[in-house]
């Protein structure tokens, strides 16, 4: 009797696909391709794939945070996966203390980004893959509605983006968590599972525990439907940046008043967030730039004074143009 075929990894079609779509990374074909890898499920789906597709060419990359008991275990295991595996095994150690009014969720993604920009430059890798899923996108795309979001929030997470000066690419946007789950457990693959995932003060959390399994309960298979929205809304605001562009170049940057009112509101408000967003990378909130685009109407006469609080810092009016003064 024939020994039944292992079930094929899902990740590597999704892996083909978004390299079709993507274009991978313009890199020379030796150049290592990094995955960060937490020694979670998605992760270690993922480095697998990866090692299937770019045999020799794959560096784990681990980012440890010492903010749990279990990290010391999380990166223990990883090294040891990767030491079966033949892949070689990098690992960053971070400081991730959140700062004052800063999420512990958010001090810790940024020091993980950070963290593997840093690896994948000294590694000279063409840039790094990272496990985030379908459910993972439908996460986002929640929680950015429940927060008033606009398209920027609603297109939730890109596949393919920059920072730090490192390319990073998310192939797995289109595969549900259980999907991976379950294949590595057909496969014989360990895993480790961050307990902080179940712990249900942070938001994320109960989105997941609460919210993912009453829209499953109501509508099955949704997370593609998010997906689509996402896409969608990304769409959009890339239009609205090349429309941004198009504006900016017109009023000049920083932008002229007299041309800034030349636009309907909406245009302005388009233009102003794109030009604050390009130049000091402030974001600013509805009832601040609402504010803004009063005194940009309000402003017809030389003496016409404009101080206003914007994100960190302030745009104030220097002659017949805007200027952003971020903080010192």
């Amino acid at each position: 009797m024939s020994t039944p075929l292992a079930p094929a990894n899902p990740c590597e079609q999704a892996l083909a696909a978004w390299c079709g779509r993507c274009g991978g990374f313009d890199a020379p074909v030796t150049a290592p391709v990094a995955i960060a890898f937490s020694g979670g499920a998605d992760s270690t789906a993922l480095l697998l794939a990866a090692q299937q597709r770019w045999p020799g060419r794959v560096v784990a990359l681990h980012v440890h945070h010492g903010l749990q008991a279990a990290a010391d275990g999380f990166s223990a295991h990883a090294r040891a996966f990767c030491a079966t595996l033949g892949v070689r095994f990098e690992e960053a150690r971070v400081n991730a203390t959140h700062a004052p009014r800063q999420s512990p969720e958010d001090a810790a993604r940024q020091a993980r980004y950070r963290a593997l920009a840093q690896l994948a430059q000294q590694l000279g890798a063409a840039g790094v893959l990272l496990g985030q899923h379908a459910d993972d996108q439908a996460e986002t795309v929640l929680l950015a509605l429940s927060r008033g979001a606009g398209l920027p929030g609603l297109a939730a997470m890109p596949e393919r983006f920059e920072r730090h000066g490192t390319l990073f690419g998310r192939p797995l946007l289109a595969l549900p968590s259980a999907d991976l789950r379950a294949w590595l457990l057909a496969a014989g693959h360990a895993f480790v599972d961050d307990p902080s995932n179940d712990d249900q003060r942070f938001t994320r959390n109960r989105i997941r525990a609460l919210l993912l399994p009453a829209w499953e309960a109501s509508f099955p298979g949704f997370r593609p439907m998010l997906a689509r929205s996402a896409a969608h809304a990304a769409q959009a605001q890339r239009l609205l940046d090349e429309l941004a562009t198009i504006d900016l170049a017109a009023t000049g940057t920083p932008p002229a008043l007299a041309a800034l009112q030349c636009l309907s509101r909406e245009r302005q408000a388009n233009a102003l967030r794109h030009w604050l967003r390009g130049t000091a990378g402030a974001a600013a909130s509805a009832a601040q730039l609402d504010a803004l685009l009063d005194q940009v109407a309000a402003c017809t006469t030389r003496g016409h004074r404009i101080h206003l609080k914007v994100a960190s810092g302030f745009v104030t009016r220097d002659g017949e143009r805007l200027r952003y003064a971020a903080p010192i």
